[in-house]
């Protein structure tokens, strides 16, 4: 049987998971996955369940397959490789790419793909979150990245690093090593700037840097 990561917090585990890792997406209200690039053709090994309203497959429709499935003729093919290029360089990496809902209904993609590392540098994950986009409003995405950038400016130069770091997929220890800086310090900037920022998940807290162009 497959499972969402939602059913990883009831207490039944997808044993290759980390729930730690699946808390980014199953507390986010943004569409989310999580890819793991260890089995081969880095198959979606979760999903919540604003990925599955927003694009109408069910869970079990979308653990074990490549996210390419959400692709159609007229997927922009440089776009798939720019996120492709992302996961080869394990580069956080954003783009409007057009997909395909269940039922065949195309629509504008703001998706981020970002990688998730160990305790002990090794990559494991990939989080992919999407926003679909309004094309008929003004552009929405500028208006993101412009938002973002300034909510980023905002913050103390020691917060802007942290961030950054966030965004690159780097645990708590690892941050705290390339800083030279205390674990339960960097834990009180995370704090500070998800505070700061208006934010409620490190998923969305990634997005936002990413956004901003850290």
């Amino acid at each position: 049987m497959r499972m969402t990561i939602d059913s990883l917090s009831t207490g039944s585990a997808l044993a290759s998971v980390n729930t730690r890792f699946m808390r980014l997406v199953t507390d986010s209200p943004i569409p989310g996955v999580i890819s793991d690039p260890r089995l081969p053709d880095n198959p979606i090994v979760a999903c919540n369940q604003p990925f599955c309203d927003l694009t109408g497959y069910p869970a079990d429709e979308v653990v074990g397959r490549n996210c390419r499935f959400l692709s159609g003729p007229g997927t922009e093919p440089w776009l798939s490789e720019e996120i492709r290029r992302g996961v080869r360089e394990h580069k956080p990496v954003l783009v409007e790419i057009l997909n395909y809902k269940r039922n065949g209904q195309p629509f504008r993609n703001a998706v981020l793909v970002a990688p998730l590392y160990d305790d002990e540098d090794r990559l494991l994950y990939f989080l992919g979150s999407q926003i679909e986009i309004d094309t008929n409003a003004a552009p929405p995405t500028s208006m993101r990245r412009i938002r973002a950038a300034e909510m980023v400016k905002a913050l103390s130069p020691r917060q802007g690093q942290v961030l950054k770091f966030v965004a690159q997929g780097l645990l708590n220890k690892q941050i705290a090593a390339e800083l030279g800086l205390a674990e339960k310090t960097v834990k009180m900037h995370r704090a500070i700037l998800m505070d700061r920022l208006g934010l409620t998940t490190t998923a969305n807290l990634i997005r936002l840097a990413v956004e901003a162009g850290l």
